[in-house]
């Protein structure tokens, strides 16, 4: 599937996501915790068996043996992706490589850093010191280090990371808006400015899946990406 946008199908009921992406047709999408904890692995399966490459956005954060099972298992549903956190540490990240390193077709394995609904002043208050930068790049040497396949990250750390770990290290990026908006996302850019920046993959939401028109929308940001893709 040629194609860096993952839409993020952030709704409280199966049936919403599967009517979306009826109208969409072909597309990566994301399940987090919210469609997940509703719907369960049965709507994972379904998704795959219909063709759609699915990021299974649970930030996994455990102890390594529970994280390695999750991989597993999320590995065995055929997702295309999953994440686990980076702040869950080394060996929890290196349990989760070797998870999915078993499977001859398995998903990309992807770390978390820092929400992008995180500022400099939320770092503080949980005791985290230094720059969201600093903190970023810190969290991204470990995860290149246990092998894992990319990060997540804001927009605005793109071109640090891309500059640091090379062309090989995917960059997924969360925050993605066509215009400037107020929401919880505070660590913006649009889908050209992210590619153009060296992402690989733009997390979508709310800009395609409250649209009047989802698929309008949607060809509205490949239209606008074209050139970066």
């Amino acid at each position: 599937m040629n194609t860096p946008i993952i839409i993020a199908l952030d709704f409280s009921k199966p049936e919403l996501a599967l009517e979306l992406v009826e109208q969409l047709g072909s597309c990566r999408v994301k399940i987090g915790k919210q469609l997940f904890t509703r719907s369960g692995p049965a709507l994972v399966e379904k998704l795959v068996a219909r063709g759609f490459e699915v990021f299974l956005d649970l930030k996994y954060h455990d102890i390594p043996n529970t994280v390695a099972r999750a991989c597993s298992i999320a590995a065995d549903l055929g997702v295309w992706m999953v994440n686990v956190h980076a702040l869950g540490g080394r060996d929890m990240l290196l349990a989760a490589r070797e998870a999915v390193d078993k499977y001859s077709v398995r998903p990309l394995l992807i770390a978390v850093s820092i929400l992008t609904s995180l500022e400099q002043n939320d770092l503080a208050a949980v005791g985290l010191q230094g720059t969201i930068e600093d903190n970023v790049l810190r969290l991204a040497h470990l995860a290149n280090d246990c092998g894992l396949d990319g990060m997540v990250c804001s927009p605005l750390e793109i071109v640090m990371l891309r500059n640091t770990f090379g062309k090989d290290f995917k960059l997924v990026t969360p925050g993605i808006r066509p215009v400037t908006v107020t929401d919880d996302q505070k660590r913006t850019m649009t889908p050209a400015q992210a590619l153009q920046h060296g992402a690989n993959y733009l997390v979508i939401g709310r800009p395609i899946t409250t649209a009047s028109n989802p698929l309008q929308a949607l060809l509205a940001i490949e239209t606008s990406i074209a050139n970066f893709g």
